[in-house]
């Protein structure tokens, strides 16, 4: 068996992140489901599962994961007619707190500054 090219699986995943981010506005329907952006994409060694990271705006982010979950059949069809890998992942939406968490931190040291002026 060959062993798989170095990065084929990042790859992949930034291959399946784009594509995805191409086909949600055009092909979700679910009213749940706002102004999505897919922020990343992890894809497990055996391309059996990727998690796909994305944050929202107009909508409930659990709201909008739901909607994205039972769009995920629908999406790996068509991510199927698009690449050309064996095996393509199961997809799982996963929301992301990382912009959440920064506008948090930019908050604090904002605050930290203005108690601070002088320094």
């Amino acid at each position: 068996m060959r062993k798989a090219k170095p990065g084929r699986s990042t790859r992949i995943a930034d291959q399946i992140a784009h594509d995805i981010a191409e086909l949600i506005p055009k092909e979700v329907r679910d009213p749940r489901v706002g102004f999505v952006t897919v922020t990343g994409c992890e894809i497990t060694p055996d391309y059996a599962h990727a998690n796909i990271y994305f944050t929202v705006i107009g909508s409930e982010p659990e709201a909008c994961r739901e909607g994205l979950n039972a769009a995920a059949g629908m999406l790996r069809s068509l991510i199927f007619r698009q690449l050309r890998i064996h095996t393509v992942p199961t997809l799982h939406f996963v929301y992301d707190t990382s912009v959440d968490r920064g506008f948090a931190m930019d908050k604090l040291i904002a605050e930290a500054l203005d108690q601070n002026p002088g320094k």
